[in-house]
């Protein structure tokens, strides 16, 4: 039974915020992948175009997340749900750090708007 303990999680950085994966191939995962996200206070990542279907589910704290041009506050315990080929951009205007969960299917990949494409560790 694979079992992640919380200080054997993998912690990538990138764009500012903190990414601690916990479900990933590496950790057993077939299918998905998933990972806590720590969303600094003042950080507006840039906008990304994603490339499989995310859920990113808000621990605590306060965002605002822009999906295909529409803005949205969310607060803790609320849902974003993420279609494939949606163009996504997360902001915390608050003084303190929020904390999302995110879920996926393996392979996720982002494009920037500038054509970049990530591939991130966590979700590979």
């Amino acid at each position: 039974m694979p079992i992640v303990r919380s200080p054997e999680a993998v912690t990538h950085e990138i764009h500012g915020a903190r990414f601690v994966s916990y479900a990933t191939p590496n950790s057993g995962s077939k299918e998905l992948c998933a990972w806590r996200g720590e969303i600094p206070a003042g950080l507006k990542a840039p906008a990304h175009t994603v490339s499989r279907e995310e859920i990113f589910h808000l621990l605590d704290g306060e965002l605002l997340i822009t999906l295909d041009g529409r803005t949205e506050r969310i607060t803790a315990g609320d849902t974003v749900i993420i279609n494939p080929g949606a163009t996504l951009t997360v902001e915390n205007p608050t003084d303190r750090t929020a904390y999302s969960w995110v879920t996926t299917s393996i392979g996720l990949e982002a494009r920037l708007a500038d054509g970049t494409r990530i591939a991130p560790p966590w979700a590979n």
